[in-house]
């Protein structure tokens, strides 16, 4: 025995420290493990008859990075002074961090517990053993990160030359020679095509996730296990097809790395994203990928163009606003933001304030938007008009080729789904009959992949008889639609976000600027094909808005101040069911705003009584007739009068009473002399709206 165990060591249990770095060496380094274990005879022949062994420890790393439950019931254990030995096959299993490290060796030397190891034995005490001890700890911590550095060079290298596979992403395998292969599996294929078609249609991810959702179709995803498993798509799933490198044909690492952080004092290891200026390796066209490498650039451009970010114009909004991201201020450069207002926020209006919000400095422009869009609206419907025929049967084959997608995708899931039934038969087949306990799971597991089957096959029928029951257009009615482009532009059941994807697809960007002295919006339209257009737009009044009331009540309104005043004219468009430009009932101030907008004067007596405006009352008492013979005779032609809306009054004027037309039918009248009676055959019903 040495002499530098004492009798108060070996009263006191011996601990024996287990411990192996990863999972991997768990698992596979055996003998290491017996090795470690063997050190309990050797306590044994030191003179301990306690020896407790602690090996919670397998599988954690001593760099400090991770927390050790063993290590620190240990030192716990020592602390309370009831440990007089603690032992490993090489002190390195202890820690490998000088902070473990060195509180391991004070609170031995405090409670005077020595250490073992497979050579030697150290007391703390003893200021050459813990010269040795301090030694040995710095040297296991730096032997550590040595073998990681030379690990970690001989991975980068390998990487740079494009040849480290460390997992095939979904849709690949790992061949022996270090490369990647498409999946053999054709459904797993045609699905992450899938997602770059829908992808380059909808243009970005979230729309592209919502439409596998509508249709209920799943994507393929990777488990812990490396088997291939069909699962409804997450966000995730899309977005990292999307922008994975391998899948343009490029071979890339170091696309992440590994930091550090502490909770609670505790370390918390993490990883980053990098960017791509760090990434380690990047080799295009290194295998086979599911699109081009060019193809997969415009791909990342486009999701990049989606972010809502400085000089971006951001993913396609449900908003009113036609041209949120694509308007540029022509005296600073910054791109106008969008505000919504009124009752239902549908007020548009376009500003320049991020120079205000990020610096404080004034700001530039601002103006509404309902009649700017507008403006562009007509701009663009003259550029696509002369194609729009054929644009409309592109869009239609376009749409035949969606729904062949789905039912493509819905024909492998049957194929999928009847392979898989019929394995579960050969299984049940297999089986023992009598021996139920097998056979009754293996009979359940039959029945549901025969399950699966039966639903997958009422989806492709319910889908054959959706497709069957749509009619396509015939190129006619395509060229009706096309005469009526304006009219469907301006539905109400036209999607927005339809009519932004076109505004976007044909136009790059659009410079404005104010001219406040002239009163006009100054526009440079910077289209796709390089073509520069510019626009000059009378800029909207104050308190004029987008949704303008049409322009046959604005002359009913003319027509009605001659002789009504603004309580009347509202009350008679309200009884016509005539309604303002945003769809309210007609009130005096609104009449009025209206009438001061469109310079149109109001109701004079003195006015009237000189132009010689009157209604059908007065003037029926002018000429000495009964209202029902004048308002006849106005209808047969005799008399010219207007009747701007259908439940108001009639407006006349002096002069169509002063003519010839006017004597004869009063000289009749008075005569006595009435038209011919007309046939009862040729009669027409009599009108009562117009009473």
């Amino acid at each position: 025995m040495s002499d530098k165990i004492r009798p108060q060591h070996v009263a006191r249990k011996a601990i024996l420290y287990v411990r192996q770095s990863s999972a991997y060496q768990v698992h596979h380094n055996v003998e290491s493990q017996k090795l470690q274990y063997g050190m309990e005879e050797r306590l044994r022949q030191l003179g301990w008859r306690e020896i407790e062994v602690i090996d919670e420890d397998l599988g954690r790393s001593a760099s400090g990075t991770v927390t050790r439950i063993g290590f620190e019931r240990m030192v716990a254990e020592v602390c309370l002074g009831k440990v007089g030995a603690v032992a490993a096959r090489e002190v390195s299993r202890f820690a490998r961090n000088s902070r473990e490290w060195q509180q391991l060796v004070e609170v031995c030397r405090v409670v005077d517990t020595v250490l073992i190891d497979q050579e030697t034995i150290y007391t703390p005490r003893q200021s050459n053993d813990r010269l040795l001890l301090g030694l040995k700890g710095s040297l296991n911590e730096y032997e550590l990160d040595l073998l990681r550095q030379r690990s970690w060079e001989a991975r980068r290298e390998k990487a740079r030359r494009g040849e480290l596979i460390v997992a095939a992403p979904i849709g690949y395998i790992k061949t022996e020679q270090q490369r990647l292969e498409k999946d053999p599996d054709r459904r797993v294929q045609q699905a992450i095509l899938l997602v770059f078609q829908k992808f380059l249609d909808i243009g970005t991810v979230r729309q592209t996730l919502l439409w596998f959702l509508e249709h209920g179709l799943d994507l393929p995803v990777r488990d812990s296990e490396g088997q291939t498993r069909w699962r409804r798509p997450s966000y995730g799933n899309v977005y990292d097809i999307l922008t994975h490198p391998v899948y343009g044909g490029a071979y890339v690492y170091g696309r992440s790395e590994k930091v550090v952080h502490y909770e609670d004092g505790e370390p918390r290891q993490g990883s980053r994203r990098r960017s791509r200026q760090e990434w380690l390796s990047l080799i295009p066209n290194a295998h086979e990928g599911y699109v081009s490498w060019e193809m997969f650039e415009k791909i990342r451009s486009m999701i990049a163009d989606n972010n809502r970010g400085l000089g971006q114009t951001g993913a396609i909004q449900s908003g009113a606003a036609l041209l949120v991201g694509l308007l540029r201020c022509r005296r600073c450069g910054r791109r106008l933001g969008v505000a919504y207002g009124g009752k239902h926020g549908d007020v548009v209006r376009y500003a320049c304030y991020r120079g205000w919000m990020d610096n404080g400095q004034p700001r530039c422009i601002s103006f509404g938007g309902m009649s700017f869009d507008h403006a562009l609206a007509k701009e663009i419907l003259r550029v696509v008009q002369p194609v729009a025929v054929e644009v409309a049967i592109l869009a239609n084959e376009e749409e035949v080729r969606k729904q062949d997608d789905v039912l493509d995708v819905l024909r492998r899931d049957l194929e999928a789904a009847r392979y898989a039934a019929q394995r579960a038969q050969r299984q049940y087949d297999a089986a023992d009959p009598e021996n139920r306990l097998v056979a009754d799971e293996l009979e359940r597991r039959w029945n549901q992949a025969l399950q699966r089957v039966q639903e997958t096959e009422l989806r492709i029928e319910q889908h054959v008889h959706h497709h069957d029951q749509t009619t396509a257009p015939s190129r006619e009615e395509f060229e009706t639609l096309a005469s009526e482009l304006e009219a469907v532009w301006n539905s109400p059941d036209a999607d927005v976000r339809l009519k932004k994807r076109i505004v976007r697809t044909l136009i790059h960007e659009i410079v404005v600027d104010v001219n406040a002295e002239a009163g006009e919006l100054i526009l440079i339209i910077h289209w796709k094909g390089g073509v520069h257009t510019e626009l000059r737009l009378p800029r909207r009044r104050r308190g004029q808005n987008g949704s303008q009331t049409s322009k046959d009540i604005v002359d009913a309104v003319r027509v009605l101040a001659r002789t009504c005043s603004d309580d009347w004219i509202a009350a008679a468009l309200n009884r016509s069911n005539l309604r303002t430009g945003r769809g309210n009932y007609w009130t005096r101030e609104r009449v009025v705003s209206l009438r001061t907008y469109y310079e149109i004067p109001c109701y004079e007596a003195k006015r009237c009584e000189s132009e010689g405006w009157m209604n059908l009352t007065k003037a029926s008492k002018y000429i000495g007739l009964s209202d029902k013979t004048l308002r006849l005779a106005i209808e047969h032609g005799e008399i010219e009068a207007e009747h701007p809306v259908s439940h108001g009054p009639w407006v006349l004027n002096r002069r169509a009473l002063e003519t010839e037309a006017a004597a004869r039918l009063i000289e009749r009248v008075r005569r006595g002399h009435r038209k011919r009676t007309i046939p009862t055959s040729q009669q027409e019903n009599f009108d009562f709206s117009n009473t």
